[in-house]
């Protein structure tokens, strides 16, 4: 951003539209550099370069690389209404979107590989799980006051899944097709939603 602007045009909508576009301008570089280099090595200054500005804006807008981080990973898994799936086929519907989700989508293992190893990380991965997993796992749970506990235990099995398969790279897990993947989870999810308490 260039140094012109002045107090008395720094409202109104031409003032707005330029704090818009810095912030989308900020994020789309922080989503990009934490995918590329993970939280540890991603830096303010290397973000705001990309963006095309001063640093400061970047500790104006979030604060530090904390509040940064956590603005950019607001992901949206997309998870399938499972009230319109056959209650028997729910466990393989969430292992194969999940799974389709992780193949195609490097910023959800950025988001991993940042929530084993940071705070922030770890906060916005439970945000996620918690807002998201969570409505889902309700839609079939026989027992609603157990919706958390049976929602935990689906993630699991996927973010074990993806911690070996993408951020590990465990050489028998990467091995494995998706249909194999979804053949071996699918049953244990399956249980876990839906399955009477043991």
């Amino acid at each position: 951003m260039n140094g012109s602007d002045s107090s008395s045009t720094d409202s109104g909508p031409g003032a707005r539209r330029r704090s818009d576009a810095t912030r989308t301008a900020i994020l789309t570089a922080a989503r990009e550099r934490f995918a590329a280099d993970g939280y540890e090595r991603a830096t303010i200054r290397a973000i705001a370069k990309d963006a095309r500005i001063d640093p400061s804006m970047v500790m104006r807008y979030f604060g530090n690389k904390d509040g940064l981080f956590a603005a950019a990973v607001a992901l949206d898994l997309h998870l399938p209404d499972l009230t319109q799936v056959p209650r028997d086929e729910v466990g393989r519907a969430l292992v194969t979107h999940f799974l389709d989700l992780w193949e195609e989508n490097e910023e959800l293992t950025a988001v991993l590989r940042v929530g084993a190893t940071n705070q922030a990380g770890a906060e916005r991965m439970q945000g996620i799980f918690r807002d998201q997993l969570l409505p889902v796992a309700l839609q079939v749970c026989p027992d609603p006051e157990q919706v958390p506990t049976r929602a935990a235990l689906c993630a699991s099995q996927l973010l074990g899944l993806a911690l070996t398969r993408y951020v590990l790279r465990l050489p028998p897990t990467v091995a494995l097709r998706p249909e194999e993947i979804v053949a071996w989870l699918a049953p244990t999810v399956q249980r876990y939603l839906t399955a009477p308490s043991p």
